[in-house]
């Protein structure tokens, strides 16, 4: 029987050795070269540098544009307020040869005998400022004799029509309405035949 427990001891013995030995042989097998693994780390910290590089890159460029877009969005700002400042500089220039002539019509008024003469300068003035608002693209809405529009009039008042064929039409014009260009700027005032 000893021998019988020997045998088993020492079966179990080898069989342990061969395990052992078996494991030893799968750690080595298993266990990462070091060169590779240093080779796969200088790879790694290669990539991370160059990443960093283009990431750095990438913002520095990114900040520039912000800044740039900063400074184009206050340019456009300060040339919009200075437009809407000045805009009608233009327009007011234009005016005041208008303006001189109605002040040499205001002193001539003051002392002109002939009433004729004077009446005939205003007119003049008025043309001229007529046909400079013309210039502009300000012209006036011709609403008398036409049938009433809502959408360039505004009836003030209806009157019984003095004739069959004016019934809806406009009579009489109390305040000249204006258009710039298309857009309507001012709305006549006007009376409706009923």
């Amino acid at each position: 029987m000893n021998t019988k427990n020997l045998n088993k001891e020492r079966g179990k013995a080898a069989r342990q050795e061969e395990a052992t030995a078996e494991d030893t042989t799968n750690l080595q097998e298993n266990q990462p070269n070091t060169t590779e693994e240093a080779e796969g780390t200088d790879i790694v910290t290669d990539e991370g540098e160059s990443l960093q590089k283009k990431y750095d890159v990438l913002n520095d460029s990114h900040l520039r544009l912000m800044a740039e877009f900063d400074n184009y969005r206050k340019r456009t700002l300060r040339e919009k307020a200075e437009l809407i400042k000045t805009g009608g500089e233009s327009v007011l220039s234009g005016l005041l040869s208008v303006v001189d002539d109605f002040e040499r019509a205001v002193q001539n008024i003051r002392t002109a005998d002939d009433i004729t003469a004077v009446s005939e300068g205003v007119e003049l003035v008025f043309g001229k400022f007529n046909s400079f608002l013309a210039q502009q693209g300000v012209k006036p809405i011709e609403t008398i004799g036409k049938a009433f529009d809502m959408e360039t009039s505004e009836a003030v008042a209806t009157i019984p029509a003095p004739q069959e064929d004016l019934k809806g039409k406009v009579i009489d014009c109390v305040q000249t309405g204006y258009k710039l260009h298309e857009k309507v700027i001012r709305h006549a005032k006007v009376v409706v035949g009923e």
